[in-house]
């Protein structure tokens, strides 16, 4: 792929943009070769996971190799008091890589300090989700052409998504500008805004509809929050409609890390800027490309 081989996939900043481009370049050019037959995956998710999991294993299985790995931490030995650092260790001993969840911010990049072999972070708190945002930038590209010169609106719990943080990250090798809309409350971390270059921070989707080319919508959390009265208040914030995206332009393109709650009502499935659902369609060659660039 012309790009040395990634060990550890826990930010986004991890990769460089040649890196980001091989990818997404290997996942439009992907096949079922099986590249990674004898290779193992361990899947260690502690937190739900539904198109994450599940495209990482496709995407293995794909190219030949095999997983193994638990979806419910209550059935491993955590819940004798192993530590995070000592299963990493007895883990590795039976796998190639590791694709890790954990609802603790820093618990993936711990585990992955432990070990040799490659890590991904499939979603660390509210931190990061590094492939997500490979899988973003995929689909954005697929359906504006480019990644240069687009104005991309987030819009919803920009505080606490892990995918937002991690996109808004990938954009910064890339000439585009970004609008982060959210009610004040669920405003991005200052510490992200000083890695950018080009944004502003809205409230109102409407100040911005006309001009945008995507508008990534993001549902607010529920376990993210640790006052209910907080995501009561907030929850339903921004409700995406078709009426609220009458006046897009045609070419504009709605995407979403899904899933959804009621952020986007089902009447906009059916309009021509939904795009989330080919989106998740990309998931399993993205990360095809990515497994394929970290197991050499």
């Amino acid at each position: 792929m012309g790009c040395v081989q990634i060990k550890k996939l826990i930010s986004i900043n991890d990769i460089s943009k040649q890196d980001i481009i091989s990818i997404l370049d290997n996942a439009s050019n992907s096949n079922n070769d099986p590249v990674l037959k004898g290779k193992i995956m361990a899947t260690l998710f502690f937190e739900p996971s539904t198109r994450t999991r599940m495209s990482f294993e496709s995407a293995m299985h794909r190219l030949g190799g095999d997983v193994i790995g638990f979806t419910n931490p209550k059935a491993t030995s955590f819940v004798k008091g192993e530590s995070l650092s000592d299963a990493a260790k007895m883990i590795e001993n039976y796998c190639d890589i590791m694709v890790i969840r954990n609802p603790e911010e820093g618990s993936v990049k711990s585990m992955a300090d432990a070990v040799k072999i490659p890590v991904i972070n499939a979603g660390d708190g509210s931190n990061e989700h590094p492939s997500q945002a490979l899988l973003d930038l995929y689909s954005i590209q697929q359906c504006q052409g480019k990644l240069d010169g687009l104005k991309v609106a987030l819009l919803g719990d920009i505080k606490y998504s892990r995918c937002i943080h991690s996109l808004a990250k990938a954009f910064k090798h890339f000439n585009s500008e970004l609008f982060f809309i959210s009610p004040k409350e669920l405003s991005m971390q200052k510490e992200i805004l000083t890695e950018l270059d080009k944004y502003q921070e809205l409230e109102n989707v409407s100040d911005i509809i006309s001009e945008i080319d995507i508008l990534y919508v993001t549902r607010v959390q529920k376990e993210r929050f640790s006052n209910p009265a907080d995501y009561k208040r907030l929850k339903d914030y921004y409700v995406i409609t078709p009426e609220i995206i009458k006046n897009a332009k045609d070419n504009m393109r709605i995407i979403s890390p899904l899933p959804r709650t009621v952020e986007l009502t089902p009447e906009v499935d059916d309009t021509k800027h939904a795009y989330y659902f080919q989106q998740a369609s990309f998931a399993v060659s993205v990360r095809k490309a990515l497994l394929k660039l970290m197991l050499g």
